[in-house]
């Protein structure tokens, strides 16, 4: 077992289930840093630097909304332990990291432990697309299947994403406020603590509730936030493991 993947516990916010979507705004910083920061880190690191394919899709139309949520998370890394000067941030692990505005969604994965998704809507549209993303910890999906596509597609394969549901989180994807982050959390039960779980959608999992077989409780930290210059809507999924 990889413990140091494992954070030690879930935060006390994410220990009882909501009903779906189960959004609530967000009270505090959006942006964490937890116990297992080191050893999730060294994973993505992994990951972008041997399989930045699999992990990193950011089409030069995303260009501009990555970079505005470079310069949003910039500012806000001093309060999570980071120190920041010039062009070069240290990390909470002692790591020093390029703040390279060439690739925007690279550098905020070698500094940040959750996952970025940019959602848009192009005019005349009805949903918003999944528009780039750096996405090392997928739970059971593969970014490059999904990159480009509308919701509803995007969540084909999951049954309680119907119509209905899908027409509620367009509502809520149109309604995010600038400075009014929004969240929602999910928890899945897994085999291994491996953090990387992609999977193609033409090969579902049966099967994510706890049982003796599956005794890793992978729960997921959804964060919404709307880009105040180009109006792009971030999903950042922060990624937590703990045995049950």
């Amino acid at each position: 077992m990889h413990t140091e993947i494992l954070q030690s516990e879930l935060p006390e916010d994410m220990r009882k289930l909501r009903g779906l979507p189960g959004i609530q705004p967000v009270n505090g910083a959006w942006l964490r840093v937890d116990d297992a920061y080191s050893g999730q880190m060294a994973r993505r690191l992994a990951l972008l630097d041997r399989h930045r394919v699999d992990v990193l899709a950011c089409p030069e139309v995303a260009m501009t909304p990555a970079l505005e949520v470079l310069d949003n998370v910039v500012p806000l890394l001093p309060a999570l332990g980071y120190v920041v000067q010039d062009a070069v941030v240290q990390c909470p692990d002692g790591r020093d990291v390029h703040l390279d505005r060439k690739d925007p969604l690279d550098t905020l994965g070698r500094l940040l432990q959750c996952d970025l998704c940019l959602l848009h809507k192009p005019q005349g549209a009805q949903e918003h697309l999944l528009g780039a993303a750096v996405l090392c910890f997928p739970a059971s999906w593969s970014l490059h299947e999904k990159i480009g596509r509308p919701m509803m597609a995007i969540h084909s394969p999951v049954d309680e994403y119907d119509d209905s549901l899908g027409r509620r989180v367009q509502r809520l994807l149109d309604g995010v406020q600038v400075g009014r982050p929004l969240w929602r959390f999910n928890s899945l039960f897994y085999e291994d603590a491996e953090l990387h779980q992609p999977r193609s959608e033409t090969a579902p999992r049966e099967d994510l509730s706890p049982s003796e077989s599956r005794p890793f409780n992978r729960a997921e930290r959804q964060t919404l936030l709307r880009l105040p210059e180009s109006r792009w809507v971030l999903f950042a999924i922060h990624t937590y493991v703990v045995v049950r």
